[in-house]
């Protein structure tokens, strides 16, 4: 039996004894280490659990132990040794400062900041734009930024000493991750130009391809600063070809419809940029932007010729023909902008705001005089919530203004004609800006509310020489399998297929239509139909009383289209007060969007 007075200390794991500290008869500490185990390459400690002398030792070094084993026999002490034996392995003191490791990985974080390369923070300051960082740090939440892979450099390594590369291609110009914008996560990339001019290298698009899937299983919208020159031929130490194997373009294409994804471009953005700024559901441009599908080394190499930089496709082409959704002033609008996009397209209710205008202004917003033009930007203010509005791709399209915005802090689509353009005449621009504008609607969950003031879709030979045929059909297709509630409010004129066109395929197709009192409604334009309809009248009519005859004949087609007429037939389902309208779209779409949508899963188009 062992005596009450003696402890006996076991092996702590199973291992061999790599160092015996203390010796048969020497007083010791509590916690003095006394012997060091190695189990599976580890260091294990045995410590005496109080003050005491060693009455013996059962192993000495190299030996192999058990867990469990007797190793050393202790008599306990109520008092410590005067002399601290076998202090040998206590811990050490701590060194004054970061320990090296430390220290090592502090040195290489400082040259991820912009701060270590003032040179080139300088040049980009000089020409008026940001850093990626400045950039991000505006866009996000403070300190909700996760960063991936920021310790990669370019695939240079075989060609360029590795402390060059640290030091001028940080985070391999590709800074990325996740964080907050207004509370909501989001994933966020941003090329950096001042990095081998934003241009994507392998480890770059490495880098991509593991946010773009962490935004895929984790549902998060996406925002990409996509300036940059497109691939980097430069990358030599990766074995590849052509690198037409890579799978960052797909994936970012694959997220069409399923999460937002906003495209914010500054100075120059070209070839693979500008294919995945062309992915995007929005883009927002920096005035003096250049985007193309190849810069001026590319366009040189094809034979083509040269160009200048800001000549490939400047905003002043690229605003007008779509390409581009806003056009802001600076980055820090772009960020407001991308920021205003995200709460609209993610957050479907927030607390009611008020009215942009005074509601009884609408009362005079469409003039007495049925020919005159007037300004449905203004409607549009008024009836959405004060500040909410965002207009999309004002510049093109111009028959037709889009835009998002609330409603009594519900977000949702704005589709309205616009009558100084052609008269409010669909052409196959406007068709195509409304067309993926209900699938932007559909795909996020936006209730669509359009306001008709038509005179259908634009006719005539050169009106065909643009396809319209097919681009005035796509409005039906997309608008067919839309799954959101539509509202729509008729203004004035609602003629013909356009006018069913701006109602999402016919009049019962809206869960609501009204029409305020000024709205007039026909088959076709009201002075066509009468020239038409009654031809061999008013040629049989004497000159002097033809006018009479048309004035006439018109004022009777005008009585019989006029919406109250129309409402009595139930073609329509109202006539209100244009003060109402903002009401009467909050009570509607308060029953309307109770019911959840119907799962779809379909991409929206580029164009």
């Amino acid at each position: 039996m062992t005596p009450a007075s003696v402890v006996e200390l076991p092996a702590p794991v199973q291992g061999s004894v790599i160092a015996v500290e203390v010796q048969v008869g020497q007083h010791v500490a509590a916690g003095t280490v006394l012997l060091l185990l190695e189990s599976m390459k580890m260091e294990v400690p045995l410590e005496a659990p109080c003050h005491g002398r060693v009455l013996s030792l059962a192993v000495a070094v190299g030996e192999a132990v058990i867990a469990g084993e007797t190793l050393l026999r202790l008599q306990p002490l109520a008092q410590p040794p005067e002399r601290a034996d076998g202090a040998a392995l206590a811990a050490a003191p701590v060194a004054a400062g970061a320990r090296q490791d430390l220290q090592r990985l502090q040195a290489r974080r400082a040259l991820l900041a912009d701060a270590a390369r003032p040179e080139a923070m300088a040049r980009r300051h000089a020409s008026g734009l940001r850093s990626a960082r400045e950039n991000l740090a505006d866009l996000l939440d403070a300190d909700s930024f996760t960063e991936y892979g920021a310790l990669a450099v370019a695939a240079q390594r075989s060609r360029r000493e590795l402390d060059d590369l640290q030091r001028n291609t940080p985070a391999d110009g590709l800074i990325c991750g996740t964080g907050l914008v207004q509370g909501r996560p989001v994933a966020v990339l941003a090329y950096d130009y001042t990095v081998l001019a934003g241009t994507q290298g392998h480890h770059n698009h490495r880098k991509s391809d593991r946010v773009l899937d962490l935004a895929a299983r984790q549902q998060l919208p996406i925002v990409w600063f996509a300036e940059g020159g497109g691939g980097r031929p430069g990358d030599v130490d990766s074995p590849v070809v052509a690198g037409l194997d890579c799978s960052t373009f797909g994936r970012f294409a694959a997220l069409s419809g399923l999460v937002p994804r906003l495209g914010i471009v500054a100075g120059r953005c070209f070839a693979g940029n500008a294919a995945i700024l062309g992915c995007c559901d929005l883009i927002v441009a920096v005035q003096g932007a250049s985007i193309g599908m190849g810069g001026p080394a590319m366009i040189e190499g094809g034979g083509l010729g040269r160009v200048q930089a800001d000549a490939v496709g400047p905003l002043s082409v690229l605003a007008p023909n779509g390409v581009v959704d806003r056009v802001v002033a600076n980055e820090a609008e772009a960020v407001l902008v991308a920021k205003a996009a995200l709460s609209l397209l993610t957050v479907p209710l927030q607390p009611a705001g008020v009215s942009g205008d005074d509601v009884l202004g609408l009362r005079t917003a469409v003039p007495e005089n049925r020919n005159a033009l007037y300004d449905p930007r203004r409607i549009l203010h008024t009836v959405a919530d004060a500040g909410t509005l965002l207009e999309l791709r004002a510049d093109f399209g111009v028959g037709v203004i889009t835009a998002l915005a609330r409603i009594g802090g519900r977000a949702v689509a704005l589709a309205a004609s616009n009558p100084r353009h052609l008269g409010g005449a669909l052409d196959a621009p406007a068709c195509d800006k409304l067309a993926r504008f209900m699938q932007l609607a559909d795909a996020f969950g936006l209730p669509l509310v359009s306001f008709v003031d038509s005179p259908g879709f634009m006719v005539g030979p050169e009106s065909e020489k643009s396809a319209m045929v097919r681009h005035a059909s796509r409005l039906f297709v997309n608008a067919a399998v839309l799954r959101v509630p539509v509202v729509s409010v008729v203004l004035r004129r609602g003629y013909g297929l356009g006018a069913m066109a701006l109602t999402a395929g016919h009049f019962h197709r809206p869960v609501a239509i009204a029409a305020w009192p000024s709205g007039e409604f026909g088959a076709m334009g009201l002075e066509g139909a009468v020239k038409l309809g009654f031809r061999k009248e008013l040629e049989a009519a004497p000159a002097e009383q033809r006018q009479a005859l048309f004035d006439r004949l018109l004022a009777q087609a005008i009585e019989r289209g006029h919406a109250l007429n129309l409402a009595s037939h139930l073609e329509i389902d109202d006539v209100i007060d244009p003060a109402e309208t903002r009401a009467w779209v909050q009570r509607v779409l308060a029953v309307a969007c109770a019911t959840p949508l119907p799962p779809r899963r379909a991409f929206i188009d580029t164009w």
